[in-house]
């Protein structure tokens, strides 16, 4: 039980760098996915199904973190603003 702790110790700052050269959009995806995962996984759990939540959560945070700031973008445009 010791070993995945300490590779997950590890892991955490590859991940946390890999991150630094991202763009806006990826960045959104990034964080919508990661908040989808943890919210699916939970939700699944109560289901009997974490991996299957966290999958779901996952895919639909990150399509949300990408296309709700496009489309308040475009409501900007449309209304006239830069």
């Amino acid at each position: 039980m010791r070993y995945p702790r300490l590779i997950i110790a590890f892991m955490i700052p590859l991940f946390l760098t890999g991150c630094a050269s991202l763009n806006n959009t990826q960045q959104r995806a990034l964080t919508g996915g990661a908040i989808g995962a943890t919210g699916g996984a939970i939700i699944g759990a109560t289901m009997g199904a974490p991996a299957v939540g966290a999958a779901i959560g996952g895919a639909t945070g990150a399509a949300a973190g990408v296309i709700i700031p496009q489309l308040g973008h475009d409501a900007i445009r449309l209304l006239g603003g830069n």
